[in-house]
């Protein structure tokens, strides 16, 4: 037994290293100039702050190495960039050479990458996806004809908070603008609210773990031969949970498909009636099992993420009472003290916007953009970056970069009152999501929280929130 287990790993080892001495032939006749980065022994000894907090951690290594920095462990070459003109040129220049996604080996779970809009390579499915998606969910029409529910959503919250204030409670922030996510969402998706089936608790403990897992470095991911072990159990994990939310779905989409065979059914037009009525008309375009991975994308990166970034927002206008009461006056001058803060206001609240845009960028709720592959060897701000390789745009270190921003560690919403817009979409990915007609859930959000502080004005800020507990990354 001893034997064939060594005679295994001797020639895995013998084919691992036939590769890279194919690896180096080849760039060495392609003539190429790889970034440069840590070797495995660094890797090795930053692993623990790499698992913990990757994107400060990078961050940190990419001031030694540079902003375009290469991590080869195992078989897997990834590439982090932390330069805005490398994202400039990933994001524009070379977009339809970086546009497919490597699929981690989380992914493979329910087999989530052979329908997922994120994880789908550039291809004729996936084309369709996007295109329903534009034209029909995110249409200017659909968000429109949603703006009723997101202001009915915002008024049951705010009377919780206010009947909770009055009563002296205490509010857990954190929770009231999750909940308030998960509402808007499941009635936009169905018309109804879904989270009873689980729990609130449940859901968010779902969610929560879904991003974790996400998140979290698989040995799979580089020593492929590993794959049909999952010795940390992420696949596993990540089926259980997938299944768990998917036990919620199935029921509802199940019920929603008989409904509409009885001849007077009348239609909600929420997410799931679109999507229906595409299927019955092409089920080539999209059927229930896409669907539902559909919805899945959408639940998980709508939900806590979105309550993230709120809940830093929150925290950043509480430890800097200069920006919270130019927030506050501008909300008492153009909107009228005790009155609600509506969609259709937000135009006229610049510096409101200034705020969240300075929170996100401080605190992207998604700090490592989703991974690009290389299609194919492409040179960026002078490197090459191999075909095959998977492409890490650390928004976070952008975010803090003391070469774009002046006192990057500061919060300072001024900073964008009169920025030129197309310097900040260079600088900073996530504004592009700003200004591409996406930012209704930010703003229903925000709102919760705008509205709270204006409903529930009574309540001393100190007793509200204190800020020396809350810490930040």
């Amino acid at each position: 037994m001893d034997t064939v287990v060594s005679t295994m790993l001797l020639l895995i080892m013998l084919a691992c290293t036939l590769k890279l001495i194919h690896l180096h032939a080849r760039s060495r006749k392609l003539n190429y100039k790889l970034p440069p980065g840590p070797s495995i022994l660094t890797i090795i000894r930053n692993s623990l702050e790499l698992y913990k907090k990757p994107q400060q951690t990078m961050a940190k290594l990419a001031k030694v190495y540079g902003p375009i920095m290469r991590f080869k462990i195992g078989q897997a070459t990834t590439i982090i960039i932390s330069s805005t003109d490398a994202t400039k040129e990933i994001l524009q220049t070379h977009n339809t050479l970086f546009a497919d996604r490597t699929n981690p080996d989380i992914t493979t779970a329910y087999n989530h990458n052979n329908y997922s809009l994120v994880f789908l390579p550039v291809s004729p499915l996936w084309q369709e996806l996007r295109k329903i998606c534009h034209g029909n969910l995110f249409s200017t029409k659909t968000l429109d004809s949603s703006q009723d529910l997101r202001h009915k959503k915002l008024h049951e919250l705010l009377g919780d908070i206010r009947q909770s204030s009055l009563k002296g409670e205490t509010v857990d922030v954190g929770r009231a603008t999750f909940m308030a996510c998960i509402n808007f969402l499941s009635y936009t998706f169905v018309s109804e609210d879904f989270v009873p089936s689980v729990g609130d608790g449940e859901y968010k403990h779902i969610v929560g773990t879904l991003l974790k897992a996400t998140g979290t470095p698989n040995l799979v991911d580089y020593f492929p031969m590993l794959r049909m072990f999952d010795p940390q159990g992420i696949r596993r994990h990540t089926t259980d949970y997938i299944d768990k939310l998917f036990d919620v779905l199935d029921p509802l989409i199940e019920n929603r498909m008989k409904m509409r065979r009885e001849n007077d059914y009348a239609t909600n037009n929420d997410m799931l009636d679109i999507l229906l009525e595409i299927s019955e008309r092409s089920s080539e375009k999209i059927h229930k099992k896409q669907i539902k991975h559909l919805f899945l994308d959408l639940l998980v990166a709508g939900t806590d993420t979105t309550a993230y970034g709120l809940e830093r927002t929150m925290s950043e206008l509480m430890h800097n009472p200069e920006a919270m009461a130019k927030a506050k006056k501008e909300l008492a001058e153009t909107i009228g003290v005790g009155k609600v803060v509506e969609e259709s206001d937000v135009a006229r609240l610049p510096y409101l916007q200034a705020v969240i845009k300075e929170s996100l960028r401080m605190h992207p709720p998604a700090p490592m953009l989703l991974p690009r592959r290389a299609k194919r060897d492409v040179q960026v701000c002078g490197y090459t970056i191999p075909q095959g390789a998977q492409v890490l745009i650390n928004e976070w270190a952008i975010g803090r970069n003391p070469q774009v921003w002046d006192n990057a560690h500061v919060f300072s919403p001024e900073r964008f009152l009169h920025s030129d817009i197309d310097t900040v979409l260079i600088s900073f990915p996530i504004f592009s999501f700003l200004y591409f007609g996406i930012n209704s859930q930010i703003i229903f959000c925000f709102n919760i929280y705008v509205n709270a502080r204006v409903r529930s004005r009574s309540v001393r800020e100190e007793d509200a929130v204190s800020s020396q507990c809350i810490q930040f990354d």
